[in-house]
């Protein structure tokens, strides 16, 4: 775990598209020098809309705009979307574009799941909720449930840093100054006094960093955990620390998909249920809408907030980018959010309903559960390529604009 530790950010919650989105739009609309935008998924509904106009205002009024989405994510922007961002000035680029198979897209795995936003190294997001109008309410019932963070103080250089390294442009654009977060406008923030660490998951260099940080967190658990994920489909250590906590007293909790945009992930979570709960594992699933979320708490200072899952794509498979804090506050305040949530909006899942059947089914939750957990080391056998990032359009230069 290379990333340090960051003392003194600020640091926002935000939940949902409702609050996100106008968050996001007010600092691009306040941007004054650089906006670095990584995302999996742009889509072209009125989220995808407001987006590009923003960014297109940025750019002219001279702010560099650089955005990096993924190849598999975002494929479906139409061409006159592409070109409206590329004659302002932004610069485009996916990360491994693959052609289409017959009408099929091939480029599943190694995918960019990250999302982060940097506004001028001052202001930074990130989370894991896309630019989608499916993050907001009045989406309808497939609406998701989701997270971000909005953060300010030297955290954000790290951020800045990751997603130059990832444009590979970090040796050309001037650093900003040491002490830059000194000057910047205060967040309504739920801490200003937050450590952080920015971890992030890739297949070379840090390809354990963030399943380390949650075992190193979960070890040392002495009060409470709750996890409430997405996909929930982790490997042997980390259920085996989850269920080693609930032995030893911790009070541990799992929110989990009810109403899944993905059936099959439940069923594969549902695999998991009684190997957990016969240990003292709760277990919820939320039914209000799909839950998308990739959070959790430890104790009563840690937290995560990010892209990752707790499945094999996420953890074996796709850049992630979660922030590790270390706050009181923001602890608290996920923590009654999360108990609310159990108790208002969830189902509490019980050993006697996990149990019917179990007897034909273990069989299946044991072959299932082995397949799944070696199945990144399987798609290694497949012929491999080096993901690159590949322009969507060549922004015209401002002395071509002028001809």
């Amino acid at each position: 775990m290379n990333s340090q530790w960051r003392a003194d950010n600020q640091v926002q919650l935000l939940i949902n598209g409702e609050d996100y989105f106008p968050s996001v739009f007010a600092a691009i609309d306040c941007a004054r020098e650089e906006i670095l935008l990584e995302t999996f998924i742009i889509f072209e509904d009125k989220v995808g809309r407001q987006l590009q106009q923003l960014l297109i205002g940025a750019a002219r009024r001279g702010v560099r705009v650089q955005m990096l989405v993924d190849g598999y994510g975002t494929a479906d922007l139409s061409h006159d979307y592409l070109q409206a961002l590329s004659d302002a000035g932004v610069r485009l680029q996916a990360f491994d574009p693959r052609p289409r198979r017959l009408g099929m897209r091939t480029n599943l795995f190694r995918r960019l799941h990250r999302k982060i936003l940097v506004i001028d190294g001052e202001v930074g997001f990130v989370g894991g909720i896309n630019y989608s109008a499916d993050h907001l309410a009045d989406f309808g019932p497939m609406a998701k449930q989701d997270y971000a963070v909005q953060v300010r103080g030297p955290i954000v250089a790290d951020l800045r840093q990751a997603t130059l390294a990832l444009l590979a442009e970090s040796a050309t654009l001037q650093r900003r100054s040491r002490h830059w977060w000194q000057r910047a406008l205060p967040l309504d923030a739920d801490s200003d006094q937050a450590s952080m660490v920015l971890c992030i998951r890739d297949n070379q260099d840090h390809p354990n960093d963030i399943e380390r940080h949650y075992l190193k967190a979960l070890t040392a658990a002495r009060e409470r955990i709750t996890i409430a994920n997405a996909y929930f489909f982790p490997g042997y250590r980390l259920l085996r620390t989850l269920r080693d906590a609930a032995r030893r007293g911790v009070k541990v909790t799992l929110v989990l998909q009810g109403m899944p945009d993905m059936p099959l992930v439940r069923l594969c979570s549902r695999l998991l249920y009684n190997y957990l709960l016969r240990d003292g594992v709760r277990i919820f699933e939320y039914c209000e809408r799909p839950l998308h979320g990739k959070v959790a708490l430890i104790d009563r200072h840690w937290s995560t907030v990010g892209s990752s899952n707790l499945d094999p794509l996420s953890l074996s498979l796709n850049l992630e980018a979660n922030l590790i804090i270390r706050d009181e506050s923001l602890n608290e305040r996920l923590h009654e959010h999360l108990q609310d949530l159990c108790v208002h909006r969830c189902k509490p899942v019980c050993r006697q309903r996990v149990m019917r059947g179990y007897w034909w089914r273990a069989p299946l939750i044991f072959l299932t559960f082995h397949f799944i957990r070696h199945f990144p080391a399987m798609a290694g056998w497949l012929p491999a390529h080096v993901p690159r990032l590949k322009p969507l359009l060549h922004a015209r230069q401002p002395a071509e604009k002028t001809t």
